[in-house]
């Protein structure tokens, strides 16, 4: 009988052209790579619980605790670090009402329902546990989660650009942000590619420092807080507030979730030569739980990371310790309230630009899912389910059911889920069959 954690076999990475996820470096070495995946998710990480109003620091520290998890419920066997998802900021936007600056003052909500889409998760994780993933493939193929990614991004499109809309010095700035990331996208190569955000918002900044603390232009940074602040003390935890409503509309966020980590699953797979289809099970439920322990303390809701696949990916090296170095880091950071005042001095305009980014790139994701799989939109159930998708998100539809009302990115989710089985599998079953 094996154990539940794999015997780490010690190689040197200079000998091997792969290390496996059950083969280990040198400590130094692995405490190195630990630090290197916590600076490749540290950017989106302590982005999108600014986007959504929440304390970043605390969602650093939840984020290296939610890896923890993770690592021992799959058991040490799949290499993934566990980051702020950006799934949540539409529904946790439309569920609280945050104007885009500051800390969100109906936090509260928004946590329950952060807590009731773990829950669901956890729960898929239970099914699949038990059943396999061939139902998640029947009910969400490539159409499906395409088209709802692609709404997510378009449904925040115009929260990103209302916030700057009142000022010509905001927006020209939001647009020099947008050009930073833009040219650190085309001008840098290898590692530090896959940071252009986190680039792109540090040279952002230190322009937007020099035009209003240098020459007098707009609203100057306010350096003195970094300084009051102290290097080692607790992050702002929030209590949660389990308003039926927000539930409802935030807990769909599960089926964005599921998709996600059975793509990251299967191309760390295929990556490494392991068959981990026996983990993804464990997976889900662990990343439902490390959202609900998140949310339970104030975090935001987390998911497993494109941007440390792809530093394992350049690196070749897929060893599951690192990543418990990296949330030792992470959970480091997460004590030091300076690092969280000097996040928080990020300007308004400068984080308005990056949501531009960020938000398109949502949106193109759902329409690289599309292309990976070869969806055919030129079948017919295809074309309406993506037509109809879009349009309920981008014009933000809503939906009132009794006591509860359904936005824009709830009833895309459903509505993309319910038409594509009715017209795939319903009235459409007599039709030859297409990719979807």
């Amino acid at each position: 009988m094996s154990s539940w954690f794999p015997h780490w076999r010690r190689v040197d990475a200079k000998r091997v052209a792969l290390v496996a996820p059950d083969e280990t470096l040198a400590a130094p070495q692995t405490l190195l790579m630990g630090i290197q995946h916590a600076v490749a998710m540290f950017g989106s990480t302590v982005l999108a619980p600014l986007l959504m109003g929440f304390d970043p620091n605390l969602a650093i520290l939840m984020s290296g605790i939610g890896t923890l998890l993770f690592f021992v419920v799959v058991g040490g066997r799949v290499p993934s670090y566990l980051g702020s998802s950006f799934a949540f900021i539409g529904v946790v936007i439309a569920a609280t009402g945050y104007a885009g600056s500051g800390a969100n003052p109906n936090i509260g909500v928004a946590l329950g329902g952060i807590i009731a889409c773990g829950a669901l998760y956890a729960l898929v994780g239970l099914v699949v546990m038990a059943l396999g993933t061939r139902w998640i493939d029947v009910l969400l193929p490539p159409v499906v989660t395409g088209a709802i990614v692609m709404t997510i991004g378009l449904n925040l499109a115009p929260v990103a650009v209302s916030s700057v809309a009142g000022s010509t010095f905001d927006s020209l700035m939001a647009l020099v942000t947008v050009l930073c990331i833009g040219l650190a996208a085309v001008l840098t190569r290898g590692m530090l590619q896959r940071l252009l955000i986190l680039i792109g918002l540090i040279a952002a900044y230190a322009i937007y420092a020099l035009v209003t603390n240098g020459f007098g232009w707009g609203t100057p940074i306010d350096f003195s807080v970094i300084n009051a602040a102290p290097w080692l003390g607790l992050p702002t935890f929030s209590a949660p507030q389990f308003d039926p409503h927000a539930m409802v509309l935030i807990a769909p966020v599960a089926v964005i979730l599921v998709a996600e980590n059975l793509g990251h699953i299967k191309a760390v797979g295929a990556m490494t030569g392991r068959d981990l289809d026996p983990y993804i099970g464990r997976a889900f439920f662990a990343d439902g739980v490390a959202t609900v322990v998140s949310g339970s303390a104030g975090g935001t809701g987390v998911t497993t990371y494109a941007e440390n696949i792809g530093v394992m990916a350049v690196t070749k090296v897929y060893s599951t310790l690192i990543f418990v170095a990296a949330a030792g880091f992470a959970i480091l950071l997460g004590f030091s309230p300076r690092f969280g005042a000097l996040i928080q001095t990020i300007p308004g305009p400068v984080l308005a630009g990056a949501s531009i980014v960020v938000f398109g790139l949502i949106a193109v994701a759902g329409a690289r899912i599309w292309v990976q799989n070869a969806v055919d939109l030129g079948d017919t159930t295809n074309l309406i389910v993506v037509a109809v998708t879009l349009v309920l998100g981008a014009g933000n539809f809503s939906l009132a059911l009794g006591g509860f009302t359904l936005d824009g990115i709830g009833t895309a989710t459903f509505g993309a889920i319910a038409l594509h089985a009715l017209l795939r599998y319903g009235v459409g079953r007599r039709q030859p069959d297409a990719q979807s």
